[in-house]
């Protein structure tokens, strides 16, 4: 591309820099500047995320505003977790300034970066509807298969523990949880209520339950409430 651009000047014998004339135009390619060696060259190199648009069709409106890429979504949380960064409002920050980051999230030097309340919005809205990061995760399995990388003979399940935001003293009985009462009900219990709707199988009652985040558990490892994360194929 061609911009404007200031020079340096010219550099005199005792290091000092004088000030040219503006030059009109300078050159500059974002390919350029990313080693060949780049992790997320290599990552590139075999993403396609081409079907993503056809999977989140109905969840956009063909009125209002133009939407954001749900490309330029996708390819910056894989940058998040590449290279662990785990504050979306950091994402955001370094995405902005890394020109890797920037040429594997197709953005050019102009291109603005999307602030990061639009990944909560998309994460708890429609990518949660759509259950688009399955469908990422399905569409990367597959072409595992297709490359050899995966044979389908076996897996492994990981697990977590994440701090819970809930408070066992405020719990209460099981038997006794009741939301119908409440004014209004927050995320995670609109999930578990979701959940429990959805399951088949007989779940035993908990003896003592958060109605902030009633999925949270009591764990002995920490002495406190926690919320497992589970991680499944």
């Amino acid at each position: 591309m061609l911009k404007p651009r200031c020079s340096r000047g010219r550099r005199g014998n005792d290091g000092t820099t004088t000030r040219r004339q503006k030059e009109l135009f300078y050159s500059f390619n974002l390919d350029d500047h990313v080693p060949s060696d780049h992790l997320l060259r290599g990552i590139d190199q075999f993403l396609d995320l081409g079907d993503l648009h056809r999977h989140l069709a109905p969840y956009y409106s063909h009125t209002g505003r133009p939407s954001i890429d749900p490309q330029l979504l996708i390819r910056m949380l894989i940058v998040g977790y590449c290279f662990g960064i785990r504050s979306e409002r950091h994402l955001c920050e370094e995405v902005h300034l890394n020109l890797a980051y920037r040429w594997f999230c197709r953005l050019g030097l102009e291109d603005s970066v999307p602030d990061h309340s639009t990944f909560s919005k998309n994460r708890h809205g429609r990518f949660r509807d759509s259950d688009t990061l399955r469908f990422v995760f399905e569409q990367v399995l597959e072409r595992c298969v297709r490359e050899g990388l995966v044979g389908g003979e076996g897996f492994a399940i990981d697990a977590s523990l994440v701090k819970a935001d809930a408070n066992r003293q405020r719990g209460v009985p099981g038997t006794e949880a009741n939301w119908a009462n409440q004014p209004s009900v927050s995320r995670p219990v609109r999930e578990y209520l979701a959940a429990l709707d959805q399951s088949a199988l007989e779940k035993s009652t908990p003896k003592n339950i958060s109605l902030t985040d009633p999925a949270a558990q009591w764990s002995a490892a920490w002495g406190q409430l926690t919320m497992p994360i589970r991680l499944t194929t």
